[in-house]
């Protein structure tokens, strides 16, 4: 109904030197609030490098990052926008962005699964 009738699945290649910068996948005015990034390269085999990572902006603090290495055949489900955090106010929304750690070696691929039209 309101307009996003397909979502975007995207086939991520990354060779070495590359990397992909901190961002959110924000399009159009709905966003789905998850997504997921599936690893399809074994780290240490195929590539070295090439981390996933997630960056929380805490309110009134230090941003936080997550190193994740993503297994051959496993999907890891992120935010899309925010994650909820609670504080001594009550809940607030703590802004998450993502991107690939520099590639040293190799060739790194991944599929991502956006549940909105992108």
């Amino acid at each position: 109904r309101a307009g996003q009738s397909r979502s975007s699945q995207i086939l991520l290649r990354y060779e070495t030197g590359d990397w992909n910068a901190l961002h959110r996948d924000l399009f159009g005015e709905l966003v789905f609030p998850l997504q997921v990034v599936i690893g399809l390269d074994v780290q240490g085999e195929d590539y070295t490098g090439g981390e996933f990572l997630l960056v929380e902006q805490r309110p009134r603090a230090q941003s936080r990052g997550t190193v994740t290495v993503l297994p051959q055949g496993h999907g890891l489900v992120f935010t899309t926008r925010d994650r909820p955090v609670r504080s001594a106010r009550g809940w607030s929304a703590a802004p998450v962005r993502h991107g690939v750690s520099t590639v040293r070696s190799g060739l790194r691929r991944s599929l991502g699964l956006v549940f909105h039209h992108a």
